[in-house]
């Protein structure tokens, strides 16, 4: 009987070192790991930031096979920089820090994927003492603004627009940090700024919303795109899927986020707990309602771009910050990693 059972044994046991080696086995095989991407900001945790935070805290990067990890930043030049130098994968960005890298930096092959602000949130804020209420009044006034503000830069753009001269202004550099309290107190006649920003930080500094006059760029003809995420040259051609992924979860969250805007704020307040809930969601919806949601994104979807505008933007860019070149639309902005039309439509 012994003798039986030990056959038996020796049988089962080859059997299974059979099944093991043979590349035909029907047991589940080990799951791949999951891509590792270094995801970075341009700004620091707030409330625009909250689909990036909500697909992550939700898992939907998870869900794609991806592991996301996502770091505040501190300007969308230096986000463009962290992916060009191969440190991040992908970040978040002003399209048009892009496209003055491109410009300055030939064949960084740096791309944007998925267009996040259709329009530029660039905008001039005065108070209504000083007799600004169009763009017209602005000549003779000074100005105050970092000297790598969006809006500054994209100066010329706005002053060609509306027929003022780009030298109509002075300019006066500032730390981001003080530029909101210069205007409150009357030091400068006005400033330029992210719209959901600026207006937010003159009120938490005493301004009344009825006094602040804000000349926003898209409303005064100026077509630039706003922020983007974009990809590394290395991982577009060695990990696509890894980018499809990425937008098909982004993508998720971001249709959440604009359904329901409150409810995507603790996923900010997760990576940043002293956070003002009540500031960031309102600075979340403006940044929706100015930048994300706008006419177009309503007929093509959310992501994509028009290729006659994005031409048109990226020579106004070109025009604009005095480049050296204008970039080829087809080399800056990719589509084919965007989900489907019928994902992002709205």
């Amino acid at each position: 009987m012994s003798h039986l059972l030990s056959a038996s044994r020796r049988l089962l046991l080859a059997t299974g070192l059979a099944a093991l080696a043979s590349p035909f086995v029907s047991a589940p095989a080990l799951a791949d790991e999951p891509v590792k991407l270094k995801f970075t900001l341009d700004w620091r945790f707030e409330g625009p930031a909250a689909p990036f935070l909500l697909a992550r805290s939700k898992g939907y990067f998870a869900a794609e096979g991806l592991d996301v990890t996502i770091d505040a930043g501190n300007g969308s030049a230096g986000a463009v920089t962290r992916v060009a130098t191969g440190a991040y994968e992908m970040g978040f960005a002003d399209f048009n820090a892009l496209v003055e890298y491109d410009a300055r930096t030939p064949g960084s092959k740096i791309q944007a994927v998925y267009m996040v602000y259709n329009a530029t949130p660039a905008a001039v804020f005065t108070l209504k003492k000083s007799g600004v209420s169009r763009p017209a009044d602005l000549a003779g006034k000074t100005l105050a603004a970092p000297i790598f503000d969006a809006g500054r830069k994209a100066w010329p753009a706005f002053a060609k627009s509306n027929g003022l001269g780009v030298e109509a202004v002075k300019w006066q550099s500032v730390d981001p940090a003080i530029r909101e309290t210069l205007l409150a107190r009357g030091d400068v006649d006005g400033i330029t700024g992210f719209y959901f920003t600026s207006l937010l930080n003159l009120e938490a500094r005493g301004v009344k919303p009825a006094d602040i006059v804000a000349l926003r760029y898209p409303d005064f003809g100026v077509e630039l795109y706003g922020n983007a995420i974009i990809a590394s040259p290395k991982l577009i051609a060695e990990k696509p899927k890894a980018i499809e992924g990425f937008l098909r979860a982004f993508n998720k969250a971001l249709k959440e986020t604009i359904a329901k805007p409150d409810a995507a704020i603790p996923a900010v307040k997760e990576r940043d707990p002293l956070i003002d809930v009540a500031l960031e969601t309102r600075r979340l919806r403006l940044a929706l309602d100015t930048s994300v949601v706008t006419a177009e994104v309503k007929q093509n979807g959310l992501g994509a771009v028009t290729a006659d505008r994005l031409k048109r933007s990226i020579a106004e860019t070109a025009e604009a910050y005095a480049l050296p070149k204008v970039p080829a639309a087809g080399e800056l902005f990719n589509p084919a990693f965007l989900p489907a039309r019928a994902e992002r439509s709205l």
